[in-house]
């Protein structure tokens, strides 16, 4: 990271002779771009690193051109001469998404979705106007074959996971007429693509929007299904149905006619589904393809959104044989698959996790069950060679970005999850008492404590079991030192 911080410093001097006081970097997203956040004793700024010069000329050309209709968008300050870097305006921290689990349902929240619908309305029709769609990073437009894509998506890597049969060719037929019947809306301007809570960031109050490098020509309507049928958000039927019709209002008020709104409604109900089972794809892929234990545990939160919509909803077309799958995999049954068995309070089990230094070996298991798991995280880059987390623990923001960001913790932490959690159900479900899981490495100080609180979170998140955790080494020292 040296070396691009470094770049990132060089290229800020060219914009501003603000003295530079730090340069920090974020949490990974789910992309390759890299975000620093760089501090004057005047202000902050976002920094982006990307070896994706297309994607960056894309998002550098939308964010101007959005910002110059009046759009809440980042500015760009600066950007080097390769395209690899650029600077953009801060929006810090908080996105809709977290304003409403912080604050709840409350009016706040609805005025800040209002609020939202309202900027996305004027940025998909101000916006339209004069842009460039060659400059998309890919499909000019979301049309049929785009759309057909997310339906095969959503067959290939969750439908035909759960082995339930069905008439291949009836099915394929079902989604041309749905892809043909979506693509015949009646307003077609700048659709986001990705509008939901988490690229919404609220500041002073206000709304901002980031990450809409994927956008495209599109139906008005699926940015709005995008964000109101976010399965995280649990946005709740009233809120749909009062923001929904809030944001027509405000596309009758810019458009300076009325439009059809039971044609609108139908044809938004297609893009809702569409949505959901994109959605349910994307979740298939990383979890049940990639072993990802959070997108595992979003299964079921996305097939109840899902239930309640072939329930409730209307699309506006016949698809008998996709409506027949639907309705089978929003079963019960099927839910139940992908929902982890949970503690209460009678479960007698314990998971004891500890962290410990292979120096001072293996920690003894007083269970009496003669020991238990034991992952050893030396092959793990080791932090505490460098000078600046040498003093720091796995407990530390420096230490656990360095893990998160730099080395292949998180591969290594997915899989231990797909082991543990085995057990812990297995445990569970026969009445077992104790489970003693340990991660080593060589001082018990980073990457083993990083590794035992990362399985505390998992375990209690997913499983809601009671949780024994010791730092051995740490908290020796502890002792020592007090």
């Amino acid at each position: 990271m040296l070396p691009i911080i470094q770049e990132i410093r060089q290229l800020f001097a060219t914009y501003s002779q603000e003295p530079v006081t730090g340069v920090e970097k974020l949490p990974q997203s789910g992309s390759n771009r890299s975000y620093f956040r760089l501090s004057t004793s005047g202000r902050s700024y976002i920094v982006t690193y990307n070896d994706n010069v297309k994607e960056n000329k894309t998002f550098i050309y939308f964010s101007r051109h959005f910002r110059g209709c009046g759009c809440p968008v980042p500015e760009i300050f600066c950007v080097n001469d390769t395209c690899t870097i650029y600077v953009q305006e801060d929006f810090a921290d908080t996105s809709l998404l977290a304003s409403l689990e912080r604050h709840g349902r409350n009016e706040y929240v609805y005025g800040l979705f209002r609020q939202s619908l309202e900027e996305l309305a004027h940025m998909q029709i101000a916006g339209d106007r004069q842009l460039d769609y060659g400059q998309c990073i890919t499909s000019k437009e979301f049309g049929k074959q785009a759309i057909l894509s997310d339906l095969l998506y959503f067959k290939y890597y969750f439908l035909d996971t759960l082995q339930i049969p069905y008439d291949k060719e009836k099915l394929i037929d079902d989604f041309e007429a749905l892809s043909t019947y979506l693509t015949r809306v009646d307003y077609k301007y700048f659709m986001f693509r990705d509008f939901q809570s988490r690229n919404i960031m609220v500041q002073d109050d206000r709304v901002h929007f980031i990450d809409f490098q994927g956008g495209m020509k599109g139906a008005l309507q699926y940015d709005v299904a995008s964000m109101l049928w976010q399965a995280k958000a649990e946005l709740l039927d009233d809120w749909k149905n009062g923001l929904l019709d809030h944001y027509m209002d405000c596309v009758e008020k810019i458009l300076g006619k009325k439009i059809d709104r039971p044609r609108f409604v139908s044809q938004y109900n297609g893009y809702v589904l569409i949505r959901l089972l994109q959605v349910l794809g994307a979740y298939g892929f990383r979890g049940l393809f990639e072993r990802k234990a959070h997108f595992l545990t979003s299964i079921p939160l996305a097939l109840r959104n899902l239930k309640w919509f072939f329930l409730n909803k209307q699309v506006g077309i016949v698809l008998p044989e996709f409506e027949r799958l639907l309705g089978l995999i929003v079963m019960d049954e099927v839910i139940d698959r992908f929902e982890p068995l949970r503690a209460n309070e009678t479960t007698p089990l314990i998971v004891h996790i500890n962290s410990f230094s292979y120096k001072k070996g293996i920690p003894e298991d007083g269970s009496g069950n003669g020991g238990g798991f034991v992952f050893d995280c030396r092959s793990i880059l080791n932090p505490g060679r460098q000078e600046e987390f040498r003093p720091l623990r796995g407990r530390d923001k420096p230490v656990k970005d360095f893990l998160e960001q730099q080395t292949l913790m998180p591969v290594f932490m997915n899989s231990v999850y797909s082991i543990i959690d085995i057990a812990v159900e297995d445990y569970i479900r026969r009445g077992f008492e104790s489970l003693s899981v340990n991660f080593g490495c060589t001082g018990g100080q980073h990457r083993s404590v990083y590794a035992a609180d990362a399985l505390v979170r998992h375990l209690r998140n997913k499983f809601s079991v009671k949780i024994d955790l010791h730092h051995r080494e740490q908290e020796a020292k502890n002792w020592i030192n007090g």
